[in-house]
């Protein structure tokens, strides 16, 4: 595959893959006034975030083994019609309780994009260069949490939050076309499953497991502090929105930096290493969000934690998705599924819990090194396997 390729497969797949910050970051700094509108506690208000978070990671339960069986297309473009029409409904939705519902459906459908969007990848590449792929999507990836909370600040000086649910609406409708009209299919009828859609044999993998709960407890670190940050930094702290707005966008720059130096670092080291380090990081920032609120730094403290935070996942998240998935090119689908599950699933019981500055730390730092004892305790056996250590081709 050509880089001209390679680069368009990147921005095709990375903007599908963001239907997560798209959805969740864009309308983070409207919590105060959703609250007030809905007359809705802000624990109601997490909770249409929990709920976005939770169709998430079922909708791939049900996206990534159909696209096993079916192709990536088919299961692709109608998750993007049900994302569409979800979106749309949300503008109109009268309630805390209906709009949790409706981020419920609009989660399911914009799984197909994530979880898919993975799958294609394991489709084209494996080894080495499946975790350099995978650092490229961040990069178009991570535009997400840049351009998300700037957007949806701007709309919501024009608008009421539910102009940001317009936008994703509009946003739905451009990749739906995007998609049909530049998206090949990336598994031939001769692969596809024709049997069971088990997802057992890789609950069974000891290795895999540990990888995939590396990262979604890094994920769930990451998902603390994008669902309490809104609260803590500026009902805590007294930012501003538009500042709030912009110290997200600078870590979500963080993340995109990282991935891309990983992407730079695995031509001179293997995935597994700079996973370590990645984890480690994630343990730092944490530790050292938690002891800046318990004693009093402030934001001098917070804010250069959480960037050390953000910047480790964008280490993490390539090297354990690959070293996750690599092992299971038949079941691309089912693996990603699984992964990506593991994921929203674990974030979304982190969310709730991180409304206070102190609740935020103490989960980023308690999943953090979760995190570090999953990856010691359950892959050592994948530090003797050399494949993805070797440079392979894209296919």
């Amino acid at each position: 595959m050509t880089k001209a390729k390679t680069a368009w497969l990147a921005v095709v797949l990375g903007s599908l893959s963001a239907f997560a910050p798209l959805s969740i970051d864009m309308y983070l700094p409207a919590f105060p006034a959703m609250a007030r509108e809905l007359t809705a506690a802000p624990s109601d208000i997490q909770l249409t975030l929990t709920a976005c978070t939770i169709g998430l990671a079922v909708g791939q339960l049900i996206a990534g083994p159909l696209s096993d069986r079916l192709g990536r297309r088919g299961p692709l473009l109608v998750g993007l019609a049900i994302y569409l029409v979800a979106s749309a409904a949300c503008i109109v939705a009268p309630s805390a309780i209906t709009l949790t519902i409706l981020r419920l459906v609009q989660g399911m459908g914009g799984a197909a994009g994530i979880v898919i969007s993975r799958a294609v990848a394991r489709d084209l590449f494996e080894g080495r260069e499946l975790a350099k792929f995978f650092s490229l999507l961040m990069l178009v990836n991570s535009l997400g949490p840049v351009v998300a909370p700037a957007l949806g600040a701007v709309v919501l000086h024009w608008t009421t939050w539910r102009g940001v649910f317009v936008v994703l609406s509009a946003i739905g409708l451009l990749l739906l076309v995007l998609t049909t009209l530049t998206l090949a299919e990336s598994l031939p009828r001769e692969r596809r499953h024709k049997g069971s859609l088990s997802i057992g044999s890789l609950l069974v993998d000891r290795v895999f497991i540990g990888y995939a709960l590396s990262c979604a407890l890094s994920f769930a670190a990451l998902f603390a502090y994008i669902s309490g940050s809104s609260f803590v930094l500026q009902d805590t702290y007294g930012l501003s929105a538009p500042l709030f707005s912009l110290v997200f966008g600078v870590n979500s720059l963080a993340i995109m930096g990282a991935s891309q130096l990983n992407g730079w670092l695995l031509g001179r080291f293997a995935p597994r290493p700079l996973l370590a380090t990645g984890l480690g990081g994630t343990v730092l920032g944490a530790v050292a969000l938690l002891l800046s609120v318990l004693t009093g730094l402030g934001l001098p403290g917070v804010l250069p934690s959480l960037f050390v935070l953000a910047a480790s996942v964008g280490v993490v998240f390539p090297n354990a998705t690959a070293l996750a998935m690599n092992d299971h090119p038949d079941k691309a689908g089912n693996a990603s599924a699984v992964l990506g599950t593991a994921q929203f699933l674990v974030g979304g019981v982190a969310a709730p819990l991180a409304s206070t500055a102190v609740s935020m730390g103490v989960v980023m730092t308690a999943v953090a090194v979760a995190a570090v004892l999953a990856f010691l305790l359950l892959t050592r056996a994948s530090a003797r396997k050399p494949a993805i250590d070797r440079p392979v081709a894209a296919g």
